[in-house]
């Protein structure tokens, strides 16, 4: 059915599909205008220079005097480099150490304070320890690193001490030192580092489960390991699938901490791609050598962001179909 509208003494009428027509195109333009500086800012910031150290990698250059092109050269060097392989195999033990462990954690530790902590203590006690939990994600990493570096120091560190004073002395190690456990060590350190952020991500996304659910589970009698598995997992899965995707892509650009702690060693132990590909730019200065390995570091982040994305997308839309 078409509705006209009388525009006065002209006469002139207006269907609603040229009112609909008309209408959205001043939000539109607005919003644009909005999202204008901040997509200015990303060609600048993160596409230029992505692309200018894209072109870089074809080049042999020491950072002085012209680039002289070498192809692929440098990515098919990159290929059979061992240490390169070497620094990804370390970044799969971040993974573990900054998304699997911080998320499970995060998730039980969250579930806890919010199920238990929450009804016997209150929420000024959850508040504060959830504050506590956080903590180390508001310091900065050259502030934690250091001091993580005076705890695990092989003569009078911290850890030695204690263990010393509890009678394990036989237990004392050179934490940062040693090869065998320099990089466990340092998982160590960023599951600490880390893990504040998936509590409070699990505890935002349990604000909104509705309590009738933990109610009617109670009053089935189900603990709390099983509202746990069968209440609260299914509820804030949105949750654990952003802070996967999340934990995991701050897994694999670490440097600050390794930086810090280990400067890569002892003898490429700790190693990470973004600690390898600084080395070689600015200790080496092999700059097109480190441009393609931040390049391949880069594409391999897109890619497992893209996966992760594209797996929420189809965990969310079968959810929507189970419910419809």
């Amino acid at each position: 059915m078409t509705v006209t509208v009388d525009r006065g003494a002209r006469g002139g009428r207006v269907t609603e599909k040229q009112q609909h027509a008309k209408g959205p195109r001043r939000p539109r333009d607005s919003y644009t205008l909005f999202l204008l500086p901040g997509i200015l800012a990303f060609f600048a910031i993160i596409i230029v220079p992505f692309l200018m150290n894209t072109g870089v990698s074809f080049t042999e250059w020491q950072g002085v005097g012209s680039p002289k092109w070498a192809g692929l050269a440098n990515y098919r060097e990159l290929m059979g480099d061992s240490e390169f392989w070497a620094s990804f195999r370390h970044s799969l033990f971040m993974v573990v150490a900054m998304a699997a462990v911080p998320t499970v954690m995060g998730l039980v530790l969250a579930a806890a304070l919010f199920d238990f902590a929450g009804k016997h203590f209150g929420t000024k006690t959850v508040a504060v320890l959830r504050a506590c939990f956080y903590l180390p994600q508001v310091l900065p990493i050259a502030v934690a690193g250091i001091v993580w570096s005076w705890i695990l120091a092989p003569e009078n560190g911290s850890l030695n001490e204690l263990l010393k004073a509890i009678g394990l002395g036989g237990l004392q190690q050179d934490w940062l030192g040693d090869p065998d456990i320099a990089l466990y060590s340092v998982m160590g350190v960023m599951v600490w580092v880390q893990i504040g952020f998936p509590l409070v991500i699990f505890m935002a996304g349990l604000q909104r489960v509705d309590p009738q659910l933990y109610e009617a589970a109670e009053l089935d009698g189900a603990g709390w390991w099983r509202r746990f598995w069968h209440v609260t997992l299914p509820q804030i899965r949105p949750e654990i699938h952003v802070v996967l995707l999340w934990c995991t892509i701050a897994a694999l650009k670490v440097f600050g901490a390794v930086y810090v702690l280990t400067k890569g060693g002892p003898g490429g132990a700790t190693n990470v791609p973004s600690y390898f590909s600084f080395t070689t730019f600015f200790e080496k200065t092999q700059v097109g050598y480190g441009a393609a390995i931040s390049t391949v570091l880069t594409v391999v982040i897109l890619v497992l962001a893209l996966i992760g994305l594209k797996l929420q997308t189809r965990a969310e839309d079968a959810e929507e179909g189970l419910r419809t």
